[in-house]
């Protein structure tokens, strides 16, 4: 089983890249008897908006209310894995983190409980950068500073100028992750997908 981290401030578009990445994966599985994707959706909250719109496209949803996987629902996360693990068996995972949880401790607890590698997935909200980077500079660090890759989203909002800015700026948090601009208003291109899929 491969897994995918998503990370990213709240209303940063985790849910549009998720449904677009499973869809995705989907498609491009060559055992269709087998599930290919399921998804861990993690809420802060009593009512989930996200996994609603995930059902509504058909997908299977485990949810994880009322804190962050990184911290005090660690073991629920953990059980909730290996539960999938052993009732679907899908050849992904895709966890969609709280916009407050730093992915490489999720990674972390994944790993050393259960020995299974992820791949994080970190989206920014180009439009929100400059109101958010400095108040909540903590957590955009520990979010980007981890990633495999890094989506800059809304890019339609922004104009070429602050977008070179905002991608020197992640440069400076990480130079090594793959770096790639992507909109709302139209799908992620196959080639960043492929990527995101293949490392």
């Amino acid at each position: 089983m491969k897994i995918l981290i998503l990370g990213g401030f709240l209303g940063s578009g985790k849910t549009t890249v998720l449904l677009q990445l499973a869809h995705y994966l989907v498609t491009q599985s060559p055992d269709q008897n087998k599930t290919q994707v399921a998804i861990i959706e993690n809420e802060i909250g009593q009512i989930g908006i996200d996994d609603q719109v995930l059902r509504g496209n058909g997908y299977e949803v485990r949810d994880i209310f009322s804190g962050c996987v990184c911290c005090s629902l660690n073991s629920d996360l953990i059980t909730g894995i290996q539960e999938i693990r052993s009732t679907a068996d899908p050849e992904w995972l895709i966890i969609e983190a709280t916009g407050v949880a730093f992915p490489d401790k999720i990674a972390e607890s994944i790993f050393c409980n259960l020995g299974l590698a992820s791949r994080i997935v970190t989206i920014v909200d180009a439009k929100r950068w400059k109101r958010i980077r400095v108040p909540l500079a903590n957590l955009i660090e520990g979010q980007l500073g981890v990633a495999d890759v890094v989506l800059i989203n809304k890019t339609d909002l922004v104009n070429e100028a602050e977008l070179i800015e905002l991608q020197k700026e992640l440069r400076n948090l990480n130079d090594d992750a793959a770096l790639y601009r992507i909109s709302g208003v139209s799908s992620i291109d196959e080639e960043i997908l492929k990527v995101i899929e293949n490392g």
